[in-house]
């Protein structure tokens, strides 16, 4: 609501000041329709992660390929994608053309998704080829989404410096990439399945065309979306000189980028834990074993899309007023809290009566309900303030290093957050096996013992308990608050000013 001041015998409406006005700095904006176009990426990236979910039925029934040994190569695979984010940076600092930069490279990224898949799922497959071909095809697909993906996270950098609109934008976003795997899945599963007649090649290179078509219209959109901001000027850094891109500048950066350091302490151990929770042992463990009622998983997931997405609102607007460092840390006590209160509604549950009474008792799953989409909904606040904080980052080191350099600050990340990611899968068969799971993996029709109800609690929200406290640590060691962001900007504007004088 417009604020009103009294002038004389009326009431003269005040000029609503903007955030530029406020802070004294020239911020970058971009328009609503342009938001929406490029957060539409989210067609593309989340389009090929959910066709790669069907990776193990490609080597399977197209490559011949035993089922115990896809594991073993998706785990290697996964190393590769961690070392292929620092050193695709050196492509993004190359390339400039006059078609702009992110554009090129979005589109040769997808052409290199397109190809290697439709060779994993169609072209190649069932042609006799064996395990090699599938992991060059696998490695060569890596390639194509990591650089897809190393530019899309540049792309709101771009776009705006606004404190308050870039919180924002990763709300559309998290609209896509809800929206975009459940489309699909309904696709593949719903309209395709049926007419092919289960996973057969048939079926493999239907699901294979369908995403590519859906991922060219994100494609187009998203480029549609930021041709106004691909221009030479938005990738300068703040001295006249030009410096190639070195080796160095990678160690360098993650060496003496204090805010980095904490961004990859919080993000890492947040992403480890909350992997480790969603691996489908723990899932069934909880959902199956300690509940009862295996669908409850599956009807909740799709239940919370909506308030997640209105949680992602509320960050957003809690971080465009305090900042994205205060929205961290105040949502991730949140989580705190409600992943405490959760664990004692069980022990109570464990103790006093029985977890399985959960499925069966209306006002205990109506609790059970309340604490989960509480829980979803202050992750997503902490994702929110995490998304819009890496720009924070991006530009902390343009105004410290005087180089734009976008893809080296998201590829150090991305290369710590993936080599410790990819153990989580490991952790979690480690620890049911302590509990008797060594020969087989844990079924919902098991008995409920203490070792699988304590395991389980320790898995799902312990290790999440964990992850977080490192965060709050993390962040009372980084200064890159609201006020200092503004000193930032204020800084990056004159030393480009200062870099063009002397040009």
């Amino acid at each position: 609501m417009p604020a009103y001041k009294k002038g004389g015998n009326k009431m003269e409406k005040k000029e609503r000041l903007t955030q530029s006005q406020i802070d004294g700095v020239q911020y970058r904006r971009a328009k609503l329709w342009q938001i929406i176009l490029v957060a539409s990426s989210g067609m593309v990236s989340m389009g090929f992660y959910c066709l790669i979910g069907l990776a193990n039925y490609s080597a399977n029934i197209g490559f011949g390929i035993a089922t115990v040994a896809v594991g073993g190569i998706l785990t290697f695979t996964r190393v590769f994608d961690a070392i292929t984010d620092p050193l695709l940076a050196f492509i993004y600092d190359k390339v400039n053309t006059r078609f702009g930069k992110v554009r090129i490279l979005l589109v040769i990224g997808w052409l290199v998704m397109v190809l290697a898949t439709l060779l994993m799922y169609s072209w190649a497959a069932g042609k006799g080829h064996g395990f090699m071909v599938f992991v060059l095809l696998y490695m060569l697909y890596i390639i194509g989404y990591t650089l897809y993906n190393m530019t899309g996270q540049t792309l709101f950098v771009l776009m705006t410096n606004d404190p308050k609109q870039r919180p924002m934008v990763g709300v559309w976003s998290t609209i896509f990439n809800y929206i975009v795997p459940i489309a699909l899945n309904m696709v593949y599963y719903v309209v395709l399945m049926p007419k092919y007649g289960g996973f057969n090649l048939e079926f493999l290179t239907a699901v294979c065309w369908a995403t590519i078509a859906v991922s060219a219209v994100g494609l187009v959109t998203t480029c549609i979306g930021i041709s106004e901001f691909d221009r030479p000027e938005n990738f300068a850094g703040t001295t006249a000189k030009r410096e190639k891109l070195r080796i160095k500048d990678m160690v360098e950066v993650l060496k003496n980028n204090r805010p980095l350091q904490c961004y990859i302490a919080s993000g890492a151990s947040d992403k480890i834990a909350q992997q480790v929770a969603s691996q489908s042992i723990i899932s069934t463990m909880l959902g199956g074993i300690v509940i009862g009622n295996m669908s409850i998983s599956t009807t909740l997931s799709t239940v919370s899309i909506i308030p997640s997405i209105l949680f992602a609102v509320v960050g957003a607007k809690y971080a465009g007023k305090h900042g994205n460092k205060r929205t961290i840390i105040t949502w991730t006590y949140m989580c705190i809290y409600v992943t405490c209160a959760m664990i004692l509604f069980f022990v109570f549950l464990h103790i006093g009566g029985s977890t399985r009474s959960i499925s069966t008792a209306f006002p205990l799953m109506a609790i059970y309900v309340i604490l989960t989409l509480a829980l979803n909904g202050t992750k997503m606040c902490v994702t929110t303030g995490n998304n819009a904080f890496m720009a924070d980052v991006i530009d902390y080191e343009l105004d410290r290093g005087g180089k734009y350099i976008p893809a080296v600050v998201s590829g150090v990340y991305s290369l710590i957050d993936k080599l410790v990611s990819s153990v989580s899968a490991l952790i979690a068969t480690s620890a049911v096996a302590l509990i008797g799971y060594t020969e087989t993996m844990p079924q919902p029709t098991d008995a409920l013992t203490g070792g699988v109800f304590w395991m389980t609690m320790a898995l799902m929200y312990g290790f999440p308990l964990i992850g977080w406290v490192i965060t709050l640590i993390a962040m009372k060691y980084c200064s890159l608050d609201k006020e200092e962001m503004v000193e930032v900007q204020k800084r990056i504007a004159d030393k480009k000013a200062a870099a063009l004088k002397e040009r």
